[in-house]
């Protein structure tokens, strides 16, 4: 997991990170945090081994870890978080040893995290991270579950796989 606490401590990811919690200090709905990203992180292994699939831990890490990064920036300017989180990973996954062909699965994977497509998507770590996204959401204990914006069939009211 070398090259996953490469990105974690990352000048850009920390300062990214500081940044989201600024603008989402005073928010009472979900949060990008770190604990959401590791979440996203976690159950997407999980399927990844559950499904037998074929796709490296430190790669699903990395695409969880960076997946709402760029979530400041659509506070500060407007920047869908998911082209922002995707130009940060441009800059950070190089000097963290991933390859080229890592890299480009990541970025798509980011890009398609939020998208009503990304969970049939053809690439594997983007259904990956589009499911875990969404299955981390823990809306059956929210408390401001009735002033929240998401459609009721989007909520999470049980635990599921």
């Amino acid at each position: 997991m070398n090259r996953v606490n490469r990105i974690l401590f990352h000048a850009e990811y920390q300062h990214a990170l500081e940044q989201i919690q600024l603008w989402e200090r005073e928010r009472k709905f979900c949060r990008h945090t770190l604990a959401h990203f590791l979440d996203v992180a976690r159950l997407a292994y999980i399927r990844s081994l559950e499904k037998g699939l074929d796709v490296k831990k430190d790669v699903i890490y990395a695409a969880a870890l960076l997946h709402d990064i760029g979530r400041h920036k659509q506070y500060e300017d407007g920047t869908p978080h998911e082209v922002a989180s995707a130009d940060l990973a441009d800059k950070i996954l190089p000097d963290c040893s991933y390859s080229r062909e890592e890299q480009a699965q990541i970025r798509q994977a980011i890009l398609g995290h939020r998208s009503a497509q990304g969970g049939e998507c053809a690439d594997v770590l983007g259904r990956l991270l589009y499911r875990a996204d969404k299955a981390s959401r823990n809306c059956f204990a929210c408390a401001a579950r009735a002033d929240c914006h998401w459609p009721d069939e989007k909520m999470n009211m049980e635990i599921r796989d």
